[in-house]
């Protein structure tokens, strides 16, 4: 069975068949759909080719093919070569294959798609990768300690914003509603005063003999400024101690008011600034952390090659595997692409290569197996295979993501909301639309204003024709561009399969090989 099918129904490489069952689904169903097919199933709807190598045997109890999988979507032409020397380096079979499409056949737009590499465990290119990997993990895991200590200080960020904005909600309402200006002179005896703990606060003073009326008159009783306090109290019909020590409560209450607005606005805004810090400070480290995160996975050895029999845990022995995709200009929508694969079982020779420092650097000598496959392709087409043969190398990225995506999700939209008001970008694709540009004539602009005043004239007395032109005449088209849409894909496969048949045949004549 096939180990990318399912890989190529999540990246939406589908045959006629997938295509009408699984484009009517929803991103999240669609999922879930191919998480329960079965291999033999997600075979059938899959845009993939039957491999030359090895065929089933019909008589097999479960095949449906005469011909295993082989992992890529049907080429329109595929040419294969075998180079093996125990000599020399095969390290200038690839760089002779990327300078032949680049230069000798025009393909300006190369990716790298694949770069994976295993070696025995008892080689000595095994025990320098891993060294090197140990350095790489060590920061990434130093990194990783530093993104959720930060994490963790965004909640509490986050939450001593709420409470300002809730205390805020009171001071804001304080002139034109009694419950909020009641509702800050309860904070104000509770935290301030220490209610009825402290003997001189509006609730101990109630306790006293001839103050019990004391807390109803100083929470009804509303003032919103130090002037207005001996006017509405002397208006009162209390005695004069009563009334002093109602003066003084209210006054030491308004003043605390005013004072503490102006405190809480000013730790909001150091708090949002602080908080944008953080923030930037966290997608710093997580952009600090990609890069060692990619040389970790490409570092890592292959399951695949590991287990293969072409390795042998006593021999010097290492194996590559190198995909690029090769790209033309676009013609009605279609490319000329071309993919190929090299396949490398090598022996590694670490020799120590003097420069400012001694290091150990391997030079490969064995076999590379070398497969061109030609396709005809739109933009959407090449995403779509990008995207499935790199979906394994991001899962490093999305553990990470996933994480912090998760911690900010939690925060619900509070966290957005409070960057947008410390005027972090959120969103910062947007494009000026293009100004339209005006012709200016300079001193002659008003003469010819004159001339264009007679020419609307007559234009409305006598219709006259149209020399307006809108810019420079573009040429048509030759016969040989104007191509229909079945026309350009015929065509660009012509050129796919023409550019790796000369690729090919190059190759064996530069390196000496048989050709006819």
């Amino acid at each position: 069975m096939s180990e990318y099918s399912k890989s190529m129904l999540e990246a939406g490489l589908w045959n006629k068949t997938g295509k009408a069952i699984l484009e009517p689904l929803t991103k999240k169903s669609l999922k879930q759909f191919i998480n329960n097919l079965s291999d033999k199933k997600a075979e059938l709807y899959s845009l993939e080719e039957d491999s030359e190598e090895v065929k089933i045997e019909p008589y097999l109890e479960g095949s449906f093919s005469t011909y295993y999988k082989s992992g890529y979507p049907p080429a329109v032409k595929k040419y294969r070569l075998m180079f093996e020397s125990f000599t020399a380096s095969i390290e200038e079979n690839y760089f002779w294959v990327v300078s032949q499409l680049r230069r000798d056949q025009g393909y300006r737009d190369i990716h790298k798609i694949t770069d994976t590499f295993s070696a025995s465990e008892q080689s000595a290119f095994w025990g320098a990768a891993q060294t090197r990997m140990k350095i790489q993990q060590d920061n990434v895991s130093q990194y990783l300690i530093a993104i959720g200590k930060l994490v963790r200080e965004l909640f509490q960020i986050v939450r001593e914003l709420r409470i300002i904005d809730e205390r805020l909600v009171m001071y804001d309402e304080w002139k034109i509603s009694k419950s909020a200006d009641v509702s800050l002179k309860g904070l104000y005896v509770d935290m301030v005063e220490g209610a009825s703990k402290n003997p001189s606060s509006v609730y101990g003073l109630a306790q006293q003999v001839g103050f019990t009326i004391l807390p109803d008159l100083f929470f009804n009783t509303h003032v919103h400024s130090t002037a207005e306090v001996d006017s509405v109290v002397d208006a009162t019909k209390y005695n004069k101690a009563i009334k002093n020590v109602l003066k003084r409560k209210l006054y030491s209450y308004v003043t605390w008011k005013i004072k503490t607005d102006k405190e809480l606005r000013d730790r909001k805004k150091f708090q949002l600034k602080y908080l944008r810090q953080h923030w930037a400070v966290i997608k710093m480290y997580m952009d600090w952390l990609k890069p060692y995160l990619r040389n970790i996975r490409r570092m890592q050895m292959s399951e695949k090659h590991v287990e293969s029999v072409d390795i042998i845990s006593a021999f010097e022995t290492s194996m590559t595997e190198i995909e690029i995709m090769a790209v033309k200009p676009e013609m009605k929508g279609y490319r000329p692409v071309i993919i190929s694969t090299f396949h490398y079982r090598t022996r590694p020779d670490m020799t120590f290569q003097q420069d400012n420092y001694a290091h150990r650097g391997p030079i490969h000598v064995g076999r590379v197996l070398m497969e061109f496959r030609a396709y005809s392709w739109t933009d959407k087409d090449i995403d779509k295979y990008k995207n499935y043969r790199r979906a394994e190398s991001m899962k490093l990225f999305s553990v990470i993501d996933e994480s912090v995506k998760a911690a900010v999700e939690s925060l619900g939209d509070t966290l957005e909301n409070y960057l947008k008001e410390a005027g972090e970008s959120i969103d910062s694709d947007e494009k000026e639309t293009p100004k339209k540009k005006k012709n200016n004539y300079g001193m002659l602009e008003p003469f010819l204003a004159v001339f264009k005043g007679f020419g609307e004239l007559f234009g409305a007395i006598i219709p006259m024709p149209n020399f307006k032109s809108d810019g420079p005449k573009v040429k048509k088209e030759s016969a040989s561009y104007k191509l229909g849409a079945k026309s350009a894909k015929k065509k660009a496969s012509e050129i796919a399969k023409t550019n790796a048949w000369l690729i090919y045949k190059n190759f064996k004549k530069a390196h000496k090989m048989i050709t006819w």
